[in-house]
């Protein structure tokens, strides 16, 4: 089963955010039997809430035998024609991510961009 988890969660992409814009996101921790656990990156415009993103998540990572944990939220400000996102705010109902968790996560996926954060703003 630990095998199975391993190659479940590696199966899981560590970013899947929008192309452009500003938007929710939630870092997830992601569990398999025996497994250690990986933490991703989920941001997307269609979400009204927090909550949505998670929920979301937690749906297709449970149709692959995988749990998870909300660790927290924020924004994004993806701007690709300058090359840039900025991670920030919070999420009332899940509380602040760890954006310094987020942004080397980002800085892996888009390593040609200038990534900051910050703890302040909404």
């Amino acid at each position: 089963a630990a095998v199975m988890a391993g190659e479940a969660l590696s199966r899981v992409p560590d970013v899947q955010i929008d192309g452009d814009g500003v938007f929710k996101y939630v870092l997830v921790r992601v569990r398999g039997a025996g497994a250690l656990p990986k933490d991703v990156v989920r941001g997307h415009g269609w979400a009204e809430y927090h909550a949505d993103l998670f929920e979301r998540t937690a749906e297709e990572l449970a149709r692959h035998g995988l749990s998870c944990e909300c660790l927290g939220g924020g924004r994004l400000s993806h701007r690709p024609e300058e090359r840039k996102i900025h991670v920030y705010g919070y999420s009332v109902g899940f509380g602040q991510a760890d954006h310094a968790v987020t942004t080397e996560k980002l800085k892996a996926k888009y390593p040609d961009y200038e990534i900051t954060w910050a703890d302040e703003g909404y």
